[in-house]
């Protein structure tokens, strides 16, 4: 007798439970069929098994779930008596072919009664599919979707809603961190079928955030205390959360979402939502260290919770759902949303990328320009490379839409808040609060009483009755603070573009812009008209320039575009500096002391390659942070195989068609890596230019000089921070004992081009400061002379050396901002040297050395 007739005969002879012996020639068929078809067992595919197509599909219901009965068994029996399967082993190949074909037969239709359902469920509970028991490693979701299914025809009996309770309750019990999505898709399952069965058509499933983290439970209970009519209401929305999936939104999903919003109410769903991103962008992720023990020796590590993944799948949906509001306050809660997500965790990455994702579509496609002003900003902001990529394709986009380029759609999106001349005022009953920009990330909000004196603090009535509008205010400022110090940024990232501006685009865009005027007026600008160029900046109403007379006075045909001191002769760069000291001009970016990178002999021998930057040792994780801050991609490196042994930091220069390369190596060394396996260090190679559009290798010669000192700037800014031998402490802490060579080099070497600066900037501060009388600027030193010993703290690296024998004096710096501030009397031309700040701070504690309380260092300058 044939297998079909076999099978034929079965079917129509026996019993509807049928015996195991006929579920054994099914799988012993199958085997034979995909031996024959040189098949490997994780490419089992059922459809192409007669066994199965002619076979276990022509088997009545109850014969089929005889057959997934005997599948759960036989897996169970193959697994527990398993030693080591090879791949060709005949039991391994049937273990799987008996998996395959269950986890297939229950993707078809099968009618199954309570006693079927009961049966199997309880053969998912007694037996175990691999060695650790666990019943979601059955096709539980595959069963309940059966389930599901067949309800929707007929709802659950009393007996069958008992039974999927009790279900429940083990699946709860089977629930951990790497199946909490499973686990939880499958009780909202049960729940769904149990809900159908006991409610009627209009009544909305009740449906929560399941996952356990602290959103879960705050917003949870707020759904809990509404009443029930606008609980049904949130309950929709909460539904259509679940469903949405994908990296962006279906527009099946936005309509639909778009009506359950608006049957809710528009400004009911943005208060609520405003609230909800607030918490998680204020929510800080859960640190738990464990502790485990191995051969007598114990072993530490930690692990990050943020938010549980089923929760973050429906912030994202609700995140979608925000994509027609393009209300200030909305976008500016979805934007901070976005950079806490995308925020870095220890050991996971990214705090919840899916999230931020969600942000940047939104961002990306609510209506007019304030969504692209976020992604402009969080552009400087975010470090992963595949979601700048992602924030420069929208933006590529929205200037496509506008017929600009990005440059131009960027200028375009910055809002001026309502702000004249970077102030701005409001009403409140005849008291007047005013707002000022004083910094690129520092503000001052003042309040006046009528008669216009100054008062204190904001008036108590002011709380108590303008409460809404106070906090309207307050969200402004924050949006102003965050717009100046982004559009600084991106300012200072345009002196490696050498972009003009027309007389106009310059003064809409800029000059007269409420708010980039702060920023604007403290730059030095190049005009040129009728052949003619002038350096000018805006100082008492007029232009100027350090010779005080004008060429000429600028109109409509005059081009603009930003000074750069790369193009000018040494007497004009000395000139600007000497005028912004004079007239305490605190430029927003480093411009008339910009450090100036000229191409060297060494660099015209070797053409092709630099290695002013080589052989370094840069602290990893501190180099990635700084690339990515000016524009650069990198990959961290890790202690693992992953193909690379040297990497390279690149930076793409599309108006000169030039890809910037920055190589790098990994030091392989002793446990220096941290507890994902990055390493902690790495060692710093040659830099060259690429031409994108050959991708051939540019003579360093034939690069723009504009170019060529702008990279080479951002290279030495990495080596000028992230260095080791920038760490006062590095050396004592252990640091790599085979580098402590160059740290000694490094801390106490020449200087770099940005140190020349900051010697530059010292030469003609210090004779300003109380000090000045006991200190005095040698060589690579600024020495201090104390009352107990005298300090040679090194300008390049801030570390110090205490005479008469040079020994080190390891001074670790606060690393809060108070602990890098610039004293309020000292006067720096430009904002962000914290370097300038540290040796300051570093020389008035020393000159009162006899006055230091702090154990760690009197005990180091008492040592003889």
């Amino acid at each position: 007798m044939g297998f079909f007739d076999f099978l034929k005969k079965a079917a129509q002879t026996i019993p509807p439970i049928f015996s195991s012996t006929v579920a054994e020639e099914i799988i012993e068929q199958a085997y034979r069929d995909y031996k024959d078809q040189n098949i490997n067992y994780w490419d089992i595919k059922p459809h192409t098994s007669t066994a199965f197509t002619e076979g276990l599909l022509k088997l009545n219901d109850k014969q089929k779930v005889a057959f997934i009965l005997e599948a759960v068994k036989q897996c169970h029996k193959l697994n527990s008596n398993r030693t080591s399967w090879s791949s060709q082993d005949k039991n391994w190949v049937i273990y799987n072919i008996w998996n395959a074909y269950m986890q297939h037969l229950l993707r078809t239709k099968i009618l199954m009664d309570d006693d079927d359902i009961t049966t199997i469920l309880e053969a998912f509970d007694n037996y175990s599919l691999y060695s650790s028991k666990n019943v979601l490693h059955w096709p539980v979701t595959l069963l309940i979707t059966q389930i599901e299914r067949q309800c929707k025809q007929e709802p659950a009996s009393p007996i069958l809603i008992k039974i999927l309770n009790n279900f429940k309750e083990v699946v709860r019990k089977s629930g951990n961190n790497y199946n909490l999505k499973d686990t939880i898709k499958v009780i909202e399952k049960i729940d769904n079928i149990i809900f159908i069965a006991s409610n009627n058509e209009t009544t909305v499933k009740p449906t929560w955030f399941m996952g356990d983290d602290p959103f879960a439970t705050y917003a949870n209970e707020y759904i809990k205390q509404m009443p029930e009519a606008k609980q049904q209401l949130w309950f929709t929305l909460m539904l259509h959360s679940q469903r949405g999936s994908g990296s962006s939104p279906s527009a099946k999903f936005l309509n639909e979402t778009r009506q359950a919003v608006k049957d809710l109410g528009d400004e009911a769903f943005k208060l609520q939502m405003n609230e909800w991103f607030h918490f998680i962008t204020a929510l800080k992720e859960e640190i738990t260290e464990h502790v485990n023990v191995y051969n007598g020796r114990e072993y530490r590590h930690h692990s990050s919770h943020f938010l549980a993944s089923p929760n973050i799948d429906m912030i994202k949906g609700f995140v979608w759902m925000c994509t027609p509001f393009h209300n200030k306050t909305t976008l500016l809660h979805i934007a901070q949303l976005a950079e806490r997500c995308f925020r870095k965790i220890p050991g996971k990455g990214p705090a919840a990328a899916a999230i931020g994702n969600a942000c940047i579509y939104v961002l990306a496609n609510v209506k007019g320009l304030d969504g692209v002003g976020h992604l402009s900003r969080l552009r400087l902001r975010i470090k992963q490379n595949t979601t700048q990529a992602l924030i420069e394709k929208y933006l590529n986009k929205a200037a496509a839409e506008q017929g600009v380029s990005i440059h131009e759609i960027e200028d375009l999106a910055v809002d001026d808040y309502g702000l004249t001349n970077a102030e701005r005022s409001w009403d409140f009953d005849g008291y007047t609060a005013t707002l000022r920009i004083t910094g690129s990330n520092k503000t001052t909000f003042s309040w006046y009483k009528p008669d216009g004196s100054l008062q204190k603090a904001v008036p108590s009535f002011v709380k108590e009755k303008h409460a809404t509008k106070l906090k309207k205010v307050k969200e402004l400022i924050k949006q102003v603070e965050l717009t100046v110090s982004a559009q600084r940024d991106r300012i200072d990232r345009m002196l490696k573009i050498d972009r003009t501006f027309t007389w106009q685009q310059f003064t809409t865009l800029y000059f007269n812009h409420g708010l980039m005027r702060y920023l604007t007026n403290k730059l030095i600008w190049s005009f040129e008209q009728d052949g003619q160029k002038q350096a000018i900046i805006f100082l008492n109403e007029k232009w100027v320039h350090p010779q005080g007379e004008l060429m000429f006075a600028p109109n409509d045909s005059t081009i603009v575009k930003l000074w750069h001191p790369v193009f000018e002769p040494i007497a004009n760069i000395q000139a600007w500096r000497t005028f912004l000291i004079e007239q305490q001009i605190i430029q927003p970016i480093k411009q008339a002391f910009r450090e100036v990178y000229l191409l060297t002999d060494a660099e015209i021998n070797t053409r092709t390659y630099s290695n002013r930057m080589a052989a370094h040792i840069l602290k990893q994780h501190q180099f990635n942070s700084l690339a990515k801050l000016r524009g650069w991609k990198y990959s961290l490196m890790g202690a693992y195989d992953d193909g690379r042994s040297n990497e390279s930091a690149s930076l793409i220069l599309p108006e000169v068609s030039l890809r910037a390369e920055y190589w790098i190596n990994e030091i392989n060394a002793d446990d220096a890596f941290n507890e994902t396996g990055i390493w902690l260090y790495i060692s710093t190679d040659q830099v060259r230019f690429v031409n994108t559009s050959t991708n051939e290798v540019v003579a360093l010669i034939d690069v723009p000089p504009l170019v060529l000192s702008e990279v080479m700037r951002d290279v030495d800014l990495f080596v000028g921070v992230a260095s080791v031998g920038n760490d006062p402490a590095w050396r004592d802490n252990g640091g790599l004992p085979a580098y402590r060579d160059y740290w000694q080099s490094y801390s106490f070497g020449e200087l770099t081009e940005v140190a020349k600066t900051r010697k530059t900037i010292l030469e003609r501060l210090v004779p300003r400061l109380k000090i000045a009388s006991v200190c005095s600027i040698q060589d690579k030193f600024l020495v201090v002379k104390g009352k107990l010993r005298t300090y040679k703290i090194h300008i390049g690296s801030t570390n110090i050396l205490m005479e008469p024998n040079d020994q080190y004096l390891c001074i670790v710096p606060d690393r809060s901002s108070a602990g890098t501030a610039t004293p309020n009397n000292v006067f720096l031309p430009f904002e962000g040297d914290n370097g300038i700040s540290l040796i300051i701070s570093k020389a008035l504690l020393l000159a009162a050395d006899d006055a230091i309380t702090d154990t760690s260092i009197t005990s180091q300058i008492k040592r003889k």
